[in-house]
C-alpha cells in the first residue's frame, strides 16, 4: 500500500494538490461567469470531503483527502501552486494544470503504481465533476450547456495526461 512514505515533501504536495489542479484547468478551459466559477472551484473541495467518506475510496485517496487539512500540507500545497501558477494567463494555466497532471502522473507510476490507476480515475472523477459543477453560456443560470466544448477538449486532454484512466471515456453529461 502506498502512502504519503512513498514520496518526498515536494512530491506528496504535487500529490495533494492534484485534484485542485485537475479543477483548475476544467475553469481556466471556459471559466464562465461568477456563478459557475464558484460552483466548478468548490467541486475540488466535494470531491476531497467526499473522499474521506467514502468507504470505496483507496488508501492513497483517503490519504490525500485527510492531508490537505493539515496546515503544514496546505502551506507546501499554497507555495506550489504560487511557483506555478502566478501571473498566467488562462490559456498558460490550463496548459501548466495539464502538464502538471501528467507529471503527478508519471509519479504516481513510478511511486504508487498498484495505487495509481485507481487514483488516476479519481482525479478525472473530479475533473469531470468540476465540468459538470455549472453551466457555462447561460444567464443567471437559466441556458447554456452542463458541459461546454471548451471543457470537453480539457477533459479529453487530461485524460490524456493520466494515462486514460479508467472511466474517463463516458459519463460526461450531455450538453
Amino acid at each position: 500500500m502506498a502512502g504519503k512514505a512513498n514520496f518526498t515533501p515536494e512530491e506528496w504536495s504535487r500529490v495533494v494538490a492534484s485534484p485542485v489542479v485537475a479543477s483548475m484547468a476544467i475553469t481556466a478551459a471556459d471559466p464562465g461567469g461568477l456563478w459557475s466559477l464558484l460552483q466548478e472551484s468548490m467541486a475540488s473541495g466535494w470531491a476531497l470531503l467526499e473522499a474521506k467518506q467514502d468507504a470505496q475510496a483507496t488508501p492513497l485517496v483517503k490519504e490525500v483527502a485527510d492531508d490537505i487539512a493539515n496546515a503544514e500540507t496546505r502551506n507546501a500545497v499554497r507555495e506550489s501552486f504560487q511557483a506555478q501558477f502566478k501571473g498566467s494567463q488562462l490559456a498558460d494555466i490550463k496548459r501548466k494544470a495539464v502538464e502538471e497532471l501528467h507529471a503527478v502522473s508519471s509519479l504516481l507510476d513510478a511511486k504508487a503504481p498498484d495505487e495509481a490507476p485507481a487514483f488516476k480515475a479519481w482525479l478525472w472523477s473530479v475533473a469531470r465533476k468540476s465540468a459538470e459543477a455549472g453551466k457555462e453560456g447561460g444567464f443567471l443560470g437559466f441556458g447554456g450547456v452542463t458541459v461546454s466544448d471548451a471543457e470537453k477538449a480539457t477533459l479529453a486532454d487530461i485524460a490524456a495526461a493520466l494515462g486514460n484512466p479508467a472511466g474517463s471515456g463516458a459519463g460526461l453529461a450531455e450538453t
